[in-house]
């Protein structure tokens, strides 16, 4: 398939949108006991390493093991993907936090990494649903181009994750950030939503 490299832009973009860096940021930044440079960083490359795998593994297969093994219809994930999603969005809107702060002291930092960081808070339901429904529209290589960025972009945020919230914190923009990001996961998740209902009223007979 030929590369389309405007479709390729406005799907990493929208592969952005869903990972939302902000609230890997403020994930990061929040975690007790806080953590070193060194630490943050080693935790930005394993969860960014292992939500590759994750999606790539979807993007790769993930239709056949959906519909084979599952019985599970792509309109399907993509409705309960993006419920997730709205709930999330929403509680970012109302409460200013896409998760709740809790010590991590007896976590590990490798067991934090994969969960909850790298799934479900980068290859969550939402990002997994895009990605298979990406794959069939566009092919796996478009797919996997087009994330890729997407995910690089989310691990120079999380490294860059303690600046980034230090910043602001001092304009004091930490709740707007939080809460227009999360108007615009509501947003994704309500299309992608009723994109699952219009794929379940196609199939009807």
């Amino acid at each position: 398939m030929e590369l389309q490299f405007s479709t390729i832009a406005e799907t990493s973009l929208y592969f952005l949108a869903l990972i939302n860096p902000a609230s890997k940021i403020f994930f990061l930044t929040a975690h007790k006991p806080a953590l070193t440079t060194a630490e943050l960083r080693h935790i930005a490359r394993r969860a960014s390493l292992f939500a590759f795998i994750i999606l790539a593994g979807s993007a790769a297969g993930g239709k056949v093991i959906l519909e084979n093994i599952f019985k599970v219809h792509l309109y399907a994930l993509q409705l309960s993907g993006g419920l997730v999603l709205l709930f999330s969005g929403l509680a970012a809107v109302q409460k200013g936090a896409f998760y709740h702060e809790q010590d991590n002291q007896h976590v590990s930092h490798d067991e934090l990494s994969v969960v909850p960081l790298a799934a479900p808070l980068i290859a969550g339901p939402g990002t997994i649903a895009a990605t298979i429904s990406f794959s069939i529209q566009l092919g796996f290589i478009q797919t996997l181009i087009a994330l890729t960025p997407a995910l690089l972009i989310n691990l120079i945020a999380m490294y860059a994750s303690r600046y980034i919230s230090k910043m602001l914190e001092f304009l004091v923009f930490v709740g707007p950030v939080i809460r227009l990001t999360g108007l615009v996961v509501m947003a994704i998740a309500m299309q992608m939503m009723l994109t699952g209902i219009g794929g379940f009223i196609n199939q009807l007979p």
